[in-house]
């Protein structure tokens, strides 16, 4: 800036204000030597570094300007003047200036007032910051993104101050990114009258700041900050050309199903970019046209009204909004699709109230019948899927109750044996719900399911589905057993029941087939292989006389009492004895009632050479009385049991001569002599086939067969 100075009325700056957050420095001179304006501390010329003009963007020259101090006014070409004596006390005085452009708006800029000499703080490179005297000063300068010029633009003028009292003439110059570096000569400065211009619009999206260093001959270079101002060049763009989210029918009020976001690229925290978001329609409209509401800060869509229902309006399309300068400025869309998700609000209806099944007596796991149901939920989720219960009706649990693989429909089948006679209707109670419960107050549905039992003919039941007795084995034939009785459970069918033996492994037994009375047919043996435990097992039958005869069974255990009927025998009947006594051992097939102690006598017949005694064991020891030659004898024994129930048995006795060991002599050569009658037997017949051969090679009557059959023979 420049500094018109006249005698009498200070002519301070021009201005050029642009917005709120400019700010403007003068500086006052108080020099003693050259006199001017000076009384000691009472200032009444100011002389300012630089001039700043004021444009609206019109081609208005002249404007009305005003002054928040009365001690300052401006004309209406910008100058300043100092209307009467101005004190600084404290080295500065602010104050503020206003002026109008032509739509009548009113802007604002705070300006300073420095006394020339008062300290500045500025930037050292090498000794950082610290206060230094200067000759100029230049305040930030904010210029506008996006100017159209025309080009070069002159932006301020950059004056040091010594120019003011015409000192000598100074020569300008600047450096830094956007001058001599790169962009270079974004913006350049007269030398003479340091006017700085700048020469293509900038975008503050791609630099917001530039810091450039002004030149004055010897002076020390000043930092010029150039400020891009923001406009509002840039709408908000969304982070997503399209949205989709789920929102369950059930959603209360104010759930916050989805949040969308946009970003501005112009300055943070200024008007350009703080964004407002806006529903701008709702399809379709129904059952309201503000189903839902945005957060018009952060953009969480949310659930607004009431009525959500998949059924109806399973999806939802909203074209938000985004525009910033705070909801009034440039604006951006996308597009929101909302999924309605099931819910359980729909109960399973039975598709009627009262079913019919019919099932045979007795039959157990058999279908009886199956209810269908009808749900308006979405198929196959936990919502629409089917479960049923039998509530009433069923209190001995005859019925089970499942779900069908199609998930719609319940089927009852029979869990025990029903019985006609007994009851022969059942009514039932069966409630049908989902998987998950109801998301609202919903009423379960239920049916009435009447099962009718049809009666079947059932085979005659024996009072005692085992029957135990116990007999003696000796039982005599015709002797009765016991009498068996069965009952036919069909009452109303009135048929007579028959009797029949069904097993009888050893074929002992028989029944009358009117009365059910069981006789002894042949004679018992409680040693029979068939009895196990002393119990014989025999299955009887008891049927009926219907067109389709049915027969029930029942077991009969005989308990067969032991009597001695078997006598004790020897269960070796060949042995060997070597001048020393044998070891003989007694079976006996009854019980020990009528078994041991034994008694054992050798036959009078074979007394005189043999003799027997029972030992401790229960066995029986064989003594050779006198000395017989070596051989085979039979000796015949008569053993008899504690009741003298006695048998005879007879035994081949073989007799030899024993070695020191006890071991009969022919036991240890008797190997060797078979051995030499076996060759001696082979070598006699080869002899004989020789002669053969030699004959019938005398007589020309060998042949091939011959020699194979010689050969044969030979082995």
């Amino acid at each position: 800036s420049y500094l018109m100075m006249k005698p009498g009325l200070s002519k301070i700056v021009t201005l050029f204000i642009m917005f709120e957050d400019s700010y403007i420095f003068f500086i006052i001179t108080k020099n003693s030597k050259e006199k001017v304006f000076v009384l000691d501390i009472l200032m009444y010329a100011l002389c300012s570094l630089f001039i700043v003009g004021f444009t609206d963007c019109t081609d208005r020259t002249r404007f009305l300007f005003s002054t928040d101090d009365s001690r300052f006014v401006f004309n209406s070409d910008g100058v300043l003047t100092v209307k009467r004596a101005v004190v600084l006390h404290e080295g500065h005085q602010d104050f503020f200036v206003h002026s109008w452009d032509s739509q009548g708006n009113k802007m604002t800029v705070p300006v300073m007032v420095l006394q020339h000499g008062h300290h500045h703080v500025s930037r050292d490179a090498d000794k950082g910051l610290r206060r230094r005297k200067r000759d100029w000063v230049i305040p930030p300068i904010n210029i506008p993104e996006n100017n159209n010029g025309p080009f070069p633009l002159k932006m301020v003028t950059v004056r040091n101050i010594k120019i003011c009292y015409k000192i000598k003439k100074i020569i300008y110059r600047i450096t830094g990114p956007g001058a001599t570096e790169d962009p270079v000569g974004l913006f350049t400065m007269d030398k003479d009258t340091g006017d700085l211009f700048v020469h293509q619009r900038l975008d503050r999206e791609k630099q917001a700041h530039y810091l450039l260093l002004a030149h004055a001959d010897v002076e020390d270079p000043m930092e010029i900050i150039i400020n891009v101002i923001d406009m509002n060049d840039n709408k908000p763009i969304f982070e997503q050309t399209s949205y989709v989210a789920e929102v369950a029918e059930s959603s209360t009020k104010g759930t916050t199903v989805i949040q969308v976001k946009a970003t501005d690229a112009d300055e943070p925290g200024n008007d350009n970019s703080i964004i407002k978001y806006t529903i701008l329609s709702q399809e379709p409209k129904l059952p309201s046209d503000s189903m839902f509401a945005i957060n018009s800060f952060n953009g969480a869509i949310m659930v607004e009204g009431v009525g959500l229902d998949r059924e109806k309006y399973p999806e939802y399309t909203l074209e938000i909004q985004a525009a910033d300068t705070k909801g009034e400025g440039l604006t951006g869309k996308t597009k929101v699709t909302l999924n309605v998700t099931d819910s359980n609000d729909n109960p399973p209806v039975f598709t009627a109230s009262t079913y019919q099944g019919s099932v045979d007596e007795n039959a157990v796991g058999v279908q009886v019948v199956k209810m269908s149901v009808t749900d308006e939920d979405e198929p196959n989720t936990p919502a629409w899927n089917a479960k049923f219960k039998i509530i009433r009706g069923d209190p001995d649990k005859l019925f089970s109750i499942e779900t069908g693989t199609n998930k719609q429909e319940g089927i009852i089948k029979t869990a025990k044996r029903l019985d006609f006679e007994t009851n022969r209707t059942h009514t039932l109670e069966v409630i049908v719900e989902n998987d998950v419960p109801f998301t609202i107050p919903l009423t379960n549905s239920t049916a009435t399911v009447v099962v009718t039992v049809k009666d079947v003919n059932e085979p005659p039941i024996f009072k005692e589905k085992e029957m135990t007795v116990q007999k003696p084995e000796n039982l005599s034939v015709e002797s009765v057993i016991m009498n068996s009785e069965a009952e036919d459970p069909d009452f109303a069918r009135e048929n007579p029941v028959k009797y029949k033996i069904i097993d009888d492994p050893e074929n002992w037994l028989k029944v009358d087939e009117d009365s059910g009375l069981v006789k002894v047919k042949s004679l018992m043996d409680r040693e029979s292989p068939n009895v196990t435990d002393n119990k014989y097992t025999a299955l009887l039958g008891a049927y009926d006389n219907d067109s389709v005869p049915a027969t029930g069974t029942g077991t009969l255990i005989i308990i067969l009492e032991d009597v001695n009927d078997n006598a004790p025998a020897i269960v070796e009947r060949e042995t060997q004895v070597c001048r020393t006594p044998v070891l003989l051992s007694i079976v006996d097939k009854d019980e020990a009632a009528h078994s041991a102690p034994y008694s054992v006598a050798v036959h009078e017949k074979y007394s005189a050479n043999w003799t027997a005694k029972m030992n401790e064991k229960t066995g029986i020891e064989l003594f050779l009385k006198s000395d017989i030659p070596d051989g085979k004898y039979t000796v015949v024994l008569r053993v008899a049991d504690r009741g003298n129930l006695d048998q005879e048995s007879s035994i081949s006795v073989e007799v030899c001569t024993c070695l020191e060991n006890g071991i009969c002599s022919w036991a240890r050569t008797g190997w060797q002599e078979e051995i030499s009658l076996y060759i001696w037997g082979k070598l006699g017949t080869l002899l004989l086939l020789l002669g053969e051969y030699s004959f019938l090679r005398n007589e020309r009557m060998y042949s091939v067969d011959g020699v194979l059959w010689f050969f044969f023979l030979l082995m």
